[in-house]
């Protein structure tokens, strides 16, 4: 299926709240990406998003909706060679192979754009998908941390996958 990637527009507003409003999307994320997914919390991420210079955050684009994000994170002090790469998809979207596709297109972006030597992604042990994805894009399992993360009253494996910039390009 056909995307781009794209600066998010205030004009992507109601397009983000239908498609990020979703409890199956948000079980898989930090609790920073809430739900109930309202039209303040969109507000919030586009100004976000768009404070960045290069833009480190992208809406993922299907017939000009918006129906995704996809971002990379530089980190700090001594991690600042690393970026962090976070993503979601609308779940009308899901098994077309976008995600895949998109993470390949970020990760070219960021290394070409930012001063890094390593991505990274931190998946739920539970969400199979997002791992294959990852395998799928060239990134290799680097650690599996079990129980550290507490979500949806639970305790979760935290994953490490990375591609590093001499591999991955």
């Amino acid at each position: 299926m056909e995307f781009e990637l794209r600066p998010w527009k205030l004009s992507d507003l109601d397009n983000l709240v239908i498609h990020a409003n979703n409890p199956n999307i948000a079980k898989n994320l930090t609790d920073g990406f809430p739900h109930p997914y309202t039209k303040e919390h969109a507000l919030q991420f586009i100004a976000n998003a768009s404070k960045h210079e290069p833009t480190q955050v992208l809406a993922i684009v299907v017939d000009e909706i918006a129906v995704g994000g996809i971002g990379i994170h530089p980190q700090s002090d001594i991690h600042h060679k690393n970026a962090e790469l976070g993503y979601w998809l609308s779940q009308s979207y899901w098994g077309k192979g976008i995600m895949t596709k998109a993470i390949e297109q970020m990760v070219k972006y960021g290394f070409e754009n930012l001063p890094i030597n390593r991505i990274f992604a931190r998946p739920f042990g539970s969400n199979i998908p997002s791992q294959k994805v990852l395998e799928k894009a060239g990134f290799k399992l680097e650690a599996r941390f079990e129980k550290t993360i507490f979500k949806n009253n639970a305790f979760e494996d935290e994953l490490v996958y990375a591609m590093r910039k001499e591999y991955g390009m």
